[in-house]
């Protein structure tokens, strides 16, 4: 019996020490800023809650912040026993306090900055190096707060100013997250500043039916960027930590690098349309009372207004602040065909400011808004639509004839009414330059097709769930957004509709779209950022982006930048996104002109399929036409030449692509840069891409391949003209009638490397034209 007893001992001594935690620990030790919450504590969110989401499950985390613990408090408590016992060799030790430390009136936590709170600091870094533990101080997180003139005002005396000189004097990492908070809240501004922290109306969250307005605690939003924050100085400051932490799929960049996007909420009133006069017999105008609902609504501090099930037919909806746009299943809004029930107003098309119809959906200067929900909204494109003859069966082309209209004297194309024609005519209709009106447009009226929705200058916006299909002009335009997201909306156009985007996200920053599909007859996910001179001088970039897990369907390119990208783009992520029969896969087009810079662009795990054009494709010289000819139209080659570099010159550089998988396209990768201004650093890693043709790569400078396929059924499956810097590494090419693996050409190749690629299936290796210096290439 005692044999077994002292065995069965042994066993469960050895499987506890089997279960004895080994990781690398991390402890937290601070206030309310940093702390865990309770669930009930919704939505307030303590910048250490998000932390271990950065790091890898390699590290263990422990969270001892305590909302209102000062040092004092923090220690009498016996809370900093609890960690210093915990602490073993290699571990680190986050300390932060300061808020509480402030409280003179306070006996409990009240410690002054020169004396008590910098020897607590002193005491919290001297024991955990003597424990073998690495210390970090961390400076006071700002509250909010601004004068009356708009000026930032910093709330915490001299309390940061001792933990700088501490770090200092004992030699510790110090991360300052007093400065580093400041400049994110004045970035925000007054009133964006508020989504950091927890500014709410009343009745939206249980804790807060009275509403809240707070300007110490965080929201999930204000605790992920501070956190941010956090690793971005650790990483900064060089700290072994930074080697915890968790990659995301992109190349080179770590989740806290990613963006982070807010996201609206809503009051739980609710206002249903027909309690204001709707009818949903799909005769009835139902403009006025729809309207008349999002104005209540918004009037009343906010809340849901229902769409119920039913046809509701509505000119122009106008949304409001604070309001969720709601429709219930089976609910669709089928807005009119109408032109006189869409005002022509001043907006902006193409990145010009122009008269325009005013959008189906519509809103300026909005703060909290969302369309939401299970139902449809129809734009009657077709109403609005010029048709091209040669997108048309001869049977669907004549049907359209008799429903009335008029041709252009060609007869190649169609246009639903007279003042739709005439709108064709003139030279750049409907743009508002050179001391016109919007009046001066109402002769051609009908041409100046509006986009399905058109918000401008909103903050957190919110579309989700809904379809929006058939619109006139693009189908989702945010202009100058922060803040937005879609998810799992579908955007639906018919093929032959010209500019009939999916959407368009021009000049926006922080946006999410997930989940998301795109059916449409021009650009599926398209950034832009204003046109030409007037962009650039407008000069708002779109930026911090992420794309995940979209499906687009036919279109002229699945995820696009440009080409009205004037204003900049940068900081891109793309990631999981399917593109079946678009006529490009990934599409970066721009022109000389246009001007600004396109950069930081992120993209990984994309499949496409059948694919009529570039499976990738870089030009610098679009001109406004389809992407795929119709069958036996000529595409005239543009006339490479030297153009002095300007205000209109574009650059396009730091491109990241990994795993991308295309089966069936007409060119795999295709490159054209200006001579001037060559497209600059891109890397393609891990990607089999299947295509009539190879690779076509023409004025471009660090192109960078690495594990690529390129299965082409040309004879040459790579082609470089004026390349510089040209890296082909593990180029693989199996399958391919290939008669040469590499040929290049043109005055200005230096440095194209072809390395670690088996060439005895290629009849021939590499082929040199004419005056390209036999030292271009270095092969191993």
């Amino acid at each position: 019996m005692k044999k077994v007893l002292l065995f069965t001992f042994t066993l469960l001594t050895i499987f506890s020490f089997k279960l004895e935690d080994t990781r690398t620990t991390i402890f937290l030790c601070g206030d309310s800023t940093m702390a865990e919450k309770a669930a009930n504590a919704a939505p307030e969110t303590g910048w250490g809650m998000v932390l271990p989401e950065f790091f890898t499950n390699e590290i263990k985390i422990e969270n001892h912040a305590v909302n209102g613990r000062s040092t004092k408090s923090f220690i009498n408590e016996g809370r900093w026993k609890t960690v210093i016992e915990k602490v073993k060799k290699g571990d680190w030790v986050l300390i932060q306090f300061g808020h509480n430390d402030q409280k003179v009136n306070d006996t409990t936590r009240s410690a002054p900055s020169q004396t008590l709170y910098k020897q607590n600091l002193t005491r919290f870094v001297n024991e955990t190096r003597a424990k073998g533990g690495n210390p970090v101080l961390i400076t006071p997180v700002m509250r909010r707060k601004f004068d009356e003139a708009g000026k930032f005002v910093d709330q915490h005396q001299d309390y940061p100013d001792v933990v700088k000189a501490l770090a200092k004097e004992l030699k510790v990492p110090m991360v300052d997250l007093h400065q580093k908070s400041q400049k994110v809240i004045e970035q925000h501004g007054v009133a964006g500043s508020k989504k950091l922290f927890l500014h709410y109306p009343k009745n939206v969250y249980a804790r807060y039916k009275e509403g809240a307005s707070d300007d110490t605690h965080f929201s999930r939003y204000g605790a992920e960027v501070m956190a941010s924050l956090v690793c971005e100085d650790m990483a900064s400051l060089g700290l072994p930590l930074k080697s915890f932490f968790k990659k995301s799929v992109y190349p080179t960049k770590f989740i806290y690098e990613l963006p982070k996007v807010s996201t609206p909420v809503f009051k739980k009133d609710t206002f249903n349309i027909i309690n204001f006069g709707a009818i949903a017999d799909g005769q009835t105008l139902n403009t006025k009372a729809i309207n008349k609902a999002i104005v209540t609504c918004s009037e009343a501090g906010g809340g849901t207004v229902i769409v119920p099930s039913g046809v509701w037919l509505t000119g122009s909806i106008v949304m409001r602040s604070n309001v969720n746009l709601h429709l219930r299943k089976g609910a669709l809004i089928q807005f009119s065909n109408r032109f006189e029930d869409f005002d022509l107003i001043r907006t902006t098309y193409e990145g010009l400011t122009a008269a325009r119809c005013q959008a189906p959906v519509y809103g300026i200067d909005l703060e909290n808004v969302a369309i939401t929900g299970f139902g449809v909204l129809d734009g009657a494109g077709d109403a609005w639509r010029p048709v091209k003859r040669s997108k048309m069966t001869q049977g669907a082309w004549e049907k359209l004839i008799a429903s009335g209209g008029l041709l252009s004297p060609d007869k190649n194309n169609w246009y639903p009414s007279q003042k739709s024609y005439l709108g064709s005519t003139v030279q750049l209709p409907g743009v508002l330059k050179d001391g016109k009106e919007v009046k001066d447009f109402e002769y051609i009226k009908d041409f100046l097709r509006p986009n399905m929705l058109s918000l401008t200058r909103c903050s957190n916006v919110l579309l989700e769930g809904i379809t929006f299909q058939n619109s006139p002009a693009w189908c989702l335009h945010p202009l100058l957004c922060d803040n937005i997201t879609l998810k799992g909306v579908k955007a639906k156009n018919p093929w032959y509709a010209q500019n009939g985007d999916g959407i368009d996200l021009e000049s926006c920053k922080n946006a999410l779209i997930e989940d998301c599909t795109f059916d449409v007859g021009d650009d599926g996910i398209c950034i832009k950022s204003g046109r030409d001179e007037e962009g650039r001088k407008r000069g708002v970039p779109t930026e911090n982006v992420l794309i995940n897990n979209c499906f687009v369907y036919h279109a002229h390119g699945g995820f696009v930048i440009g080409s009205e990208m004037s204003g900049g783009v940068k900081n891109m992520f793309v990631n999981n996104c399917t593109f079946m029969g678009t006529d490009i896969g990934l599409r970066f087009k721009s022109a000389r002109g246009r001007g600004g810079v396109v950069e930081n662009i992120y993209i990984s795990d994309i499949g496409m399929t059948n694919i009529p054009g570039e499976a990738i494709l870089f030009d610098m010289y679009y001109a406004a036409k389809d992407p795929v000819p119709v069958y036996g139209e000529k595409t005239d080659i543009p006339e490479i030449k030297f153009e002095p570099v300007g205000a209109g010159t574009p650059l396009f550089k730091d491109f990241y692509m990994k795993n991308i998988v295309c089966r069936g396209a007409e060119k795999a990768l295709f490159i054209r840069g200006l001579p001037e201004m060559p497209i600059k650093n891109v890397w393609l890693e891990d990607a089999i891409l299947e295509s009539d043709k190879g690779m076509i790569c023409t004025e471009a400078e660090n192109i960078n391949l690495k594990n690529v396929s390129i299965l082409s059924k040309d004879a040459t499956t790579i082609q470089i003209q004026n390349g510089q810097q040209i890296t082909l590494d593990n180029i693989q090419y199996k399958g391919a009638s290939t008669d040469l693996l590499l040929k290049i050409t043109g005055e200005r190749n230096k440095s194209v490397r072809l390395v670690n690629t088996d060439t005895k299936q290629a009849k021939k290796d590499v082929e040199l034209g004419e005056k390209v210096p036999s030292s271009v290439l270095l092969k191993k």
